[in-house]
């Protein structure tokens, strides 16, 4: 056999491109899963259909800060009911783990609550302990 029937032996073996587009993607997409058949694939290389789905390396999934998520651009100091939420139940401020809250609404979020406190909307201590004296000997 020579080069150029090598040559025409392979491109038979190739499946003909179906639009003038596709032949340049055809030529760049990874081989397909099935090489018997037609390639099956979901959002992002998945399998579709019945396969089962490979399981996550690292677990849950990041949740999303709730404040981007409503498009809450700015935190308002006045929103007392808003910023509690935010509260532990000894007064202090929840940490970004547990607010799930972004780096940048975070600091507008401990922001707002000390402004807060400073003009009383909100306690510096929680209510259980201030009568109690605990921590004062």
């Amino acid at each position: 056999m020579t080069e150029r029937e090598n040559d025409a032996a392979t491109e038979d073996e190739i499946e003909p491109a179906t639009a003038v587009g596709d032949a340049a993607a055809e030529e760049t997409a990874a081989p397909s899963r099935r090489p018997d058949g037609p390639r099956f694939e979901g959002p992002r290389g998945a399998p579709a259909g019945d396969e089962e789905r490979p399981r996550r390396r690292m677990g849950r999934r990041r949740r999303v800060c709730i404040m981007c998520a409503d498009k809450i651009k700015v935190v308002d100091y006045k929103n007392v009911g808003f910023l509690r939420r935010f509260i532990s139940d000894r007064g202090r401020i929840e940490t970004r783990r547990k607010t799930s809250a972004c780096a940048k609404h975070q600091r507008a979020l401990s922001n707002a609550i000390k402004r807060a406190r400073h003009l009383a909307l909100l306690p510096y201590t929680a209510e259980h302990l201030r009568g109690a004296g605990v921590g004062h000997r």
